[in-house]
């Protein structure tokens, strides 16, 4: 007797078993993509001194400041660049910014050594890592292309740079000294090594990156608006505002830890004239416990959404929400701006 399911059946249940997988991969798949292409027309739509700002800090800014300089009003964007450089201050107390002053002097040095690649010297491979390292101790050219197999350079032209015990490797497969990569492959015969410093590479650029305790982040937020009803004269829907556990600050009353968070969100039309608007404080409570549980996850605000005057105007041109969130607490406050369509 044959036990197995036949052929047919055998398609509906692998269909059945993918189906929900396929489509959670889908859906990750668009809200990973969505999220990276908003943030990329966001960085298209930078006027020419931020966009210079965010293409210098391009080797220490942390992906996390990224996206929030991104969403931030061009009105505060000064203010982050202040605060962006006071977090890598060495020493607050001196008038100068010494990591400041070494990081611009750097990108300067680069763009001295290491011309003729088509681009300036401090975004090549070489201009990276001697902006993250400084100088190596010493350096190895090797203009000549190796007979040994086992080289790093065999059928190649290239540079050697050595920190402590650690190599780093670029390669200029055309020996014209115009295109040196770093070497970021397993290297056949040295894989410890490359491993060794490739990892030394990416802790010396998480130490540049570092700008707060571990323990806490940026204070943050995500938003998206649901819209349940559209229709000519009314629309419903929700605010949806999800804030990190783990960048709120807490007061402690007896053995409960507190804050309350500020929320005010306006939305204008294209004349700037405001059509609605939402002001209220929301309160967050628990035990210590609980927030020990709930560090990697949201707390999440629902506002409702009602619009039924100025409707004609909306749909005019760009509306914008501004949401404005403040951390009672800490005396954290940020404000994102948000685009509307109906």
């Amino acid at each position: 007797m044959n036990l197995l399911p036949s052929p047919k059946k055998n398609v509906k249940l692998i269909s059945l078993l993918l189906g929900p997988l396929l489509f959670l991969s889908a859906c990750f798949f668009l809200f990973f993509f969505s999220s990276s292409c908003r943030l990329y027309k966001l960085e298209q739509q930078l006027d020419s001194v931020n966009a210079e700002f965010l293409s210098k800090v391009r080797f220490i800014i942390t992906k996390k400041e990224r996206k929030i300089f991104l969403e931030l009003p061009d009105s505060e964007k000064e203010k982050f660049k202040e605060e962006f450089w006071e977090r890598r201050d060495p020493n607050p107390e001196t008038e100068e910014n010494e990591f400041k002053m070494e990081y611009f002097s750097r990108i300067e040095q680069s763009d001295e050594l290491f011309l003729g690649e088509g681009r300036p010297g401090w975004l090549t491979d070489r201009g990276r890592i001697y902006i993250l390292f400084g100088s190596p101790q010493y350096r190895e050219t090797h203009r000549i292309e190796s007979s040994d197999p086992s080289s790093f350079l065999y059928r190649r032209c290239g540079e050697i740079w050595h920190y402590g015990g650690f190599p780093v490797v670029f390669v200029d497969s055309t020996c014209t000294g115009s295109n040196y990569r770093l070497v970021t492959y397993n290297l056949t015969g040295l894989r410890s090594i490359n491993l060794m410093y490739m990892h030394e590479l990416n802790r010396a650029q998480d130490e540049a990156q570092k700008t707060f305790e571990k323990e806490k982040g940026f204070f943050d937020f995500n938003l998206r608006i649901e819209k349940t009803i559209v229709e000519v004269d009314r629309i419903e829907g929700i605010i949806v505002l999800e804030i990190p556990y783990a960048v709120i600050w807490y007061k402690a009353e007896e053995d409960w830890l507190k804050t309350t968070i500020d929320v005010l969100i306006e939305l204008k039309d294209f004349e700037g004239r405001l059509i609605w608007e939402y002001n209220m404080p929301f309160e967050i409570g628990m035990k210590e416990e609980e927030l020990k549980e709930r560090q990697n996850k949201n707390h999440r605000i629902e506002i409702p959404l009602i619009l039924e005057k100025g409707l004609g105007r909306l749909r005019q041109g760009k509306s914008l929400f501004h949401i404005f969130l403040k951390n009672r607490t800490g005396g954290e406050e940020l404000k994102k701006v948000m685009e509307f369509k109906i």
